[in-house]
């Protein structure tokens, strides 16, 4: 959808953001209790060499399996919902705003976190070319997308939409008609 996007957009403007895909990454790095939970759930066949998940051996078991996924959502999720509860407690006692970037956000129920909601949306065609540029197969496209509320429905319960089918200019352009600068280098 271009959430990374948007996200890059308004860092470079000066607004904190913190990305709970990284945050996932961060919680299953060797040393890290999630990482032991994964070993002992799926096994060491989804463990490299290097002690880190396979994630592509992970995603294609956990894509093609709700029961599997859900499973290392009940890992993952409550270690990521805390740390970027803890950036918003910062930023909040420290009288600032930032941005949280949540793709699963209302899967999740994380939505009343935040007092305001912005969804990043583009056409699913746009949507399926930009996933197979990531090297995606068709079927891992669709799995993915299957375990997923539909952009629809996200749209839908944001408080504002951002459609993501133009250029950098275009998304900066709608970004401030929304009031979303975090300054002046937008």
């Amino acid at each position: 959808m271009g959430k990374s996007t948007v996200a890059r957009v308004w860092a470079k403007a000066g607004l904190p953001v913190v990305d709970s895909d990284e945050l996932a990454r961060e919680v299953v790095q060797p040393g890290q209790p999630a990482l032991k939970e994964i070993r002992e759930s799926f096994g060491d066949e989804f463990i490299g060499d290097d002690g880190r998940i396979d994630r592509a051996r992970l995603a294609a078991c956990i894509f093609s399996d709700d029961g599997l996924r859900k499973q290392l959502e009940i890992i993952i999720h409550p270690r990521v919902r805390e740390r970027w509860r803890t950036f918003v407690s910062e930023w909040r006692l420290a009288g600032n705003s930032g941005v949280v970037v949540i793709p699963l956000l209302f899967e999740v129920g994380a939505e009343a976190n935040f007092d305001t909601v912005l969804c990043v949306a583009c056409t699913g065609g746009t949507q399926r070319e930009r996933l197979r540029k990531r090297g995606l197969s068709e079927e891992q496209i669709q799995q993915r997308i299957a375990s997923q509320l539909p952009i629809t429905g996200k749209m839908v319960n944001a408080d504002h939409v951002l459609w993501n089918e133009g250029g950098l200019d275009v998304l900066r352009s709608q970004l401030m008609q929304l009031g979303f600068t975090g300054g002046s280098r937008m």
